[in-house]
Order: structure tokens, then C-alpha cells, then sequence
């Protein structure tokens, strides 16, 4: 039939060619693998090639493993499953720019390239509904990804698919259905001039303003910016999507509104929250964790439309909790803890069973060894002990018999010595009133400022001191899982990363926001291996600054060197966290 490609035609379908030779049959028993395709490869001779082994035995699908050429595109086959019920075959589809025709404002710069892509990723995410083709499109969140990236113009997806069959025999109908047929429709709907322009170039708005905005908070003496009219409530605790309806908008108190202009949304008011340390109070249920979330959320770009667009954190922001049991290795925790009853050195403290304080303090000295400059809190996940002694405690307990330092006593000192802002949640106890540069308290989830009144309140207290913990040193051959094969990267769902043979409790790494990061942190671990950027000399946040440094502007497409299946960017910080993390960690030294 007349095609779309050039003039040329669509070749697609026709009768089920009559099986000569064992072409298409059963395989005899002990019959070798059929040999490699040669000669042409284009869309003729793939669509020849499957009605030709229809009813065979599922492994003939091996034979398309490599690249196809279309009119309009490359298709590779990188990895061919080996039965209907294993993890969906891997392809490649490489579209020349001359095809997919995307204007320079496109894709011009990091940010809109990064917006572009995903834009396409989840079109096609739409187009490819009902179809045995599956792309990884993400959640609410913009983040590098291996489903889609856009080079010099030129467009690439990678995709999943599950090859049909019926039980161990090759169903090639469907197969021709999918690969001959979706896939040109696919890159037919992702060309510039099909889409909606206006659209995808107010996504890849939306996403340079939110970087703007972003980038403009160390200039302003922020950590944090929320916009009046967010959305902050989600649908459910299951949902990510923005509450419709009930959902109240966001409006800053006048005292801490501030203006701000970007390049496309103009002069932008919302919610500043400044360096220091900021209370965020109010009674139960009255959005105080709702806020929090979404300023932990704020170290990514999100979609139009999910309301939090223009809530931005700085992007060295870490969310702290207890995590009990969690491994300690080697990690400097002696501004929180001293003088443990078992003599254990809390400047080099190791556990294979931490406490709920313990972790806690662990979780905060390896967030500032891997760069943090902000720290979210929730009184939630916390460990209470680490967070206050109040003086009646003290009182009955003497300090000479309490090894803890509260947080609280060390919280002003954390940013004042070293740079270091927190934004914490409390809705128990008024003692961060007494060295919270700001307080926020949230009533209906509308924010109020009640600074005075909390200053009012507040008491005098004297400041300990804190000496930021000491950099380790990690010993490559505990992370080097190569010489088992290449290290094996697995997840179970959101929970556990699989790293080599081991695995790793992922649950308190609450940023991880999307599933194919948690496979970044593995490929990322991986990559800290095997290129030797633990090397046993550099530091651990050497180690991560060598890290950001080769993944550059290009950072998806580098970390996954060799991997077929669907990963996305992760941050440093929550590379070092896994990695604190891992089982068999060692460190050799810190300095």
C-alpha cells in the first residue's frame, strides 16, 4: 500500500508463507541455534523474517538481535528474552534529526533537551497504550532517563517489549503487528510536526523556569521557594498527582513573600524560607508534613500541571530520618554520640545494628560528607532522643551519663560553623523555638508567620559545638562485585537494590522518587567500581565529585554502559547513601 516514508511503501502483513526446510517448524531435537540473519536488514526483510518463523520455538527470535533499518529510522533489537515469561525484550530506535524535525528551542541546551526528551518519552508513553511495546515514562517528576534522549537533534528511544507467543512457539502476526507497524505509526506521532508544538514547548518552559528559580535561591539567601497557588496535597497516599478539587492553594505570609522573575512565567510570589533554621509547627493534619514532602520533592523539576512546578529546593537538600537497624561503617558520629557505655570510638563507629538515634546520627554525618548544605527534618521519623532533652529529663539524668548531644543543641552551630541550613517539622515541643531563625506555622494549610510570637516564648539555651565528621576513605575491593561477572543490578520494587550478590535497604531514601533511579543508584555504584573512582586514596565525596564530573550534562546515557533496561539519573546523594548502605562496605581509613 501507498506508505508515508519517502514514497516508499509500508510493507507490512501478507499471507503466512508455507514452511520449507524447518523454516517456521518445530526444531528438531539437538538442532543448533539458528544461525545470525546476513545480508539486508531493513523493515521488508524483518517482517520476511518473522512471517518465516512463525510456530517455531521461541529462541528463533533470538536471530533479530541487532540493528534493522527503516525508512525512517534505525530499529536495534539489543536483547532478545528467552521465553514468553522472562523480562521483556529490550529495542533500540534511533530517529535522524532530519526526521524527527525538532526546531532548536527544542532542544538548544541541557534543560530543554532534558524537557524534550521526556515530553516525547510520554507521548509515546500515550501513543504506545494497548500495544505489547512499553516505555519507561516516569511519574510526576523531569529526570534523565534511558527511555528517551535527544542528540544533535536527533531523537532515541529505548524500549521494552514483550515478544509474543503462544506458550514456546513464536506467534509472528503480532510480533510483525508490533515491530513492522507501532513502531513507524510511534515515530510518525513523535515528529515535530505532529505534535502539539505549543505544548511541548510549554513543557520544556515550565522546566527551564523551574531550573531558573531554582538557581536563583543561593543569589537570594534561600533554601527553599514555594510559589503562591502551588498545589502541595496529592490525590492519595498512593498518588502522586496533584488533589483536585478540595486542595488549597498555597499563599506565602506577607512577611516572607518574595518576588522573583523568570524567563517565562514573568514575576513569579511565593514563599521564601532563608538560610538557618526554620520550624515549620501547627496541629495535626494541618499540612506541616504535606510542606515538608514537597520541599523534599523540590530538588526535581515536575510536570505542567502537577502543581508543584515552581516549589524548588536547593539541590544539596537531604531529607534526615532514623533508619533502625540500618549498617554503620566506619562513620564519624561523635558529635552526636560520646563516652558509649561499651567504649566504642564514636569518631570511627561501625555497627551491624544501629539504634533509631544511632542511624539517625550516622544518616546526618554521611549526608554532610556527601555535600549536604540543607537538611529536612521531620519529628515523624525521627529518633526523639537525638532531638531534644528537655530540662527535667536533664534534670533526672545528668550529662555524664547521657552519651547523646540532641540535635537541637547542635543545630544552630551546624549552620553558623558550617554553612549548614535546616528546615524541620515539630509539632510537640517548643524547644527549637529557641534557636529557630524563623517559624512557620500552618493552619488549614495556609502558612503563617509566627516568628514573634515563638521568640516570645523561647529561652535562652546554650549552644554545643559541632566539628564536621571526618571524610572516609572506602576500600575498592568491598564495592568491586567484578569479580563475579559484572556486578548484577536488580530492584524489588521501591525497597531493595541488588548490587551483586548483595542487597540494599533502600526504604529510608525517601528522594528516591522514581523506580528506575533506584537502578541509577546500582549502575552508578557499579560505575564507582569498575572505573576504579574508588580507588583507595580519593575520599568518598571525591569519589562522588569524579562521579558527577564523567556522568557531565550527558549523565543517563553514561551511567548505563552495557545495561539494556530502564534506568533514571539519581542523585550523588543518594549514591553515597546506598553506598553507606552496602553490606559489605569497608573503609580503610578517614581523614
Amino acid at each position: 500500500m501507498p506508505g508515508r516514508y519517502g514514497g516508499q511503501e509500508r510493507r507490512h502483513g501478507g499471507g503466512r508463507p508455507e514452511r520449507r526446510g524447518g523454516h517456521g517448524g518445530p526444531p528438531h531435537a539437538g538442532r543448533r541455534p539458528e544461525p545470525e540473519i546476513r545480508g539486508r536488514r531493513d523493515d521488508a526483510r524483518l517482517a520476511e523474517e518473522l512471517r518465516r518463523m512463525d510456530g517455531a520455538s521461541y529462541g528463533r527470535y533470538k536471530s533479530l538481535t541487532g540493528d534493522w533499518s527503516f525508512p525512517d529510522f534505525t530499529l536495534t533489537v539489543e536483547r532478545v528474552q528467552s521465553d514468553p515469561f522472562a523480562p521483556p525484550s529490550r529495542v533500540a530506535v534511533r530517529v535522524p534529526a532530519e526526521v524527527a524535525e525538532l526546531p532548536d528551542h527544542a532542544w538548544r541546551d541541557p534543560v530543554r533537551r532534558r524537557a524534550t526528551a521526556d515530553y516525547l518519552v510520554r507521548r509515546a508513553h500515550r501513543e504506545l497504550k494497548g500495544a505489547r511495546l512499553r516505555i519507561d515514562a516516569g511519574g510526576q517528576q523531569v529526570i534523565a532517563r534511558a527511555s528517551g534522549r535527544i542528540r544533535d537533534g536527533a531523537v532515541e528511544l529505548r524500549l521494552g517489549i514483550e515478544l509474543p507467543g503462544h506458550g514456546r512457539r513464536i506467534d509472528a502476526r503480532t510480533a510483525e503487528r508490533e515491530l513492522c507497524e507501532r513502531l513507524p505509526d510511534l515515530v510518525d506521532a513523535l515528529r515535530w510536526p505532529a505534535l502539539d508544538t505549543a505544548e511541548a514547548t510549554a513543557f520544556a518552559d515550565s522546566v527551564e523556569d523551574t531550573v531558573a528559580l531554582r538557581d536563583l535561591l543561593p543569589g537570594l539567601g534561600l533554601v527553599a521557594f514555594v510559589a503562591d497557588g502551588a498545589v502541595l496535597p496529592r490525590r492519595s497516599g498512593v498518588s502522586d498527582s496533584p488533589m483536585e478539587g478540595a486542595a488549597v492553594p498555597f499563599t506565602a505570609p506577607e512577611s516572607m513573600r518574595v518576588a522573583v522573575d523568570l524567563p517565562h512565567a514573568g514575576r513569579v510570589t511565593g514563599l521564601g524560607i532563608p538560610e538557618g533554621i526554620t520550624l515549620i509547627v501547627g496541629g495535626g493534619f494541618h499540612g506541616k508534613s504535606t510542606l515538608l514532602h514537597a520541599l523534599e520533592r523540590g530538588v526535581y523539576d515536575h510536570v505542567p500541571g502537577d502543581g508543584r512546578e515552581l516549589v524548588v529546593t536547593r539541590p544539596d537538600a537531604v531529607k534526615i530520618r532514623a533508619e533502625e537497624g540500618r549498617r554503620v561503617e566506619r562513620t564519624d558520629v561523635s558529635a552526636f554520640v560520646r563516652n558509649l557505655p561499651t567504649g566504642a570510638d564514636t569518631a570511627d563507629f561501625s555497627t551491624d545494628n544501629a539504634s533509631g538515634s544511632t542511624s539517625q546520627a550516622a544518616n546526618i554525618a554521611e549526608a554532610l560528607e556527601a555535600g549536604a548544605r540543607t537538611l529536612l527534618v521531620d519529628e515523624d521519623t525521627t529518633a526523639t532522643n537525638l532531638m531534644i532533652r528537655d530540662a527535667r529529663m536533664q534534670r533526672l539524668v545528668h550529662g555524664d551519663r547521657e552519651p547523646l548531644t540532641p540535635f537541637v543543641d547542635l543545630v544552630r552551630p551546624l549552620h553558623r560553623g558550617h554553612g549548614v541550613s535546616t528546615v524541620l517539622v515539630m509539632g510537640g515541643s517548643g524547644d527549637y523555638f529557641d534557636v529557630a531563625d524563623r517559624v512557620v506555622m500552618l493552619d488549614g494549610y495556609r502558612p503563617y508567620d509566627v516568628t514573634e510570637r515563638a521568640k516570645e516564648l523561647a529561652a535562652e539555651r546554650a549552644d554545643a559545638d559541632f566539628a564536621m565528621p571526618a571524610a572516609r576513605v572506602v576500600d575498592p575491593r568491598s564495592v568491586d562485585a567484578t569479580a563475579r561477572g559484572r556486578a548484577r543490578v536488580k530492584r524489588r520494587d521501591m525497597d531493595v537494590l541488588t548490587f551483586g550478590e548483595d542487597e540494599i535497604d533502600v526504604r529510608g531514601l525517601t528522594q528516591l522518587v522514581d523506580p528506575g533511579q533506584v537502578i541509577g543508584v546500582g549502575l552508578a555504584l557499579r560505575l564507582l567500581a569498575e572505573d576504579g573512582l574508588l580507588d583507595g586514596e580519593r575520599t568518598l565525596a571525591q569519589a562522588l565529585d569524579a562521579l558527577e564530573e564523567r556522568l557531565g550534562a550527558d549523565g543517563a546515557a553514561a551511567l548505563g554502559r552495557g545495561y539494556a533496561g530502564d534506568y533514571a539519573l539519581p542523585r550523588r546523594h543518594e549514591v553515597a547513601a546506598a553506598l553507606n548502605r552496602l553490606r559489605s562496605l569497608r573503609v580503610l581509613r578517614s581523614t
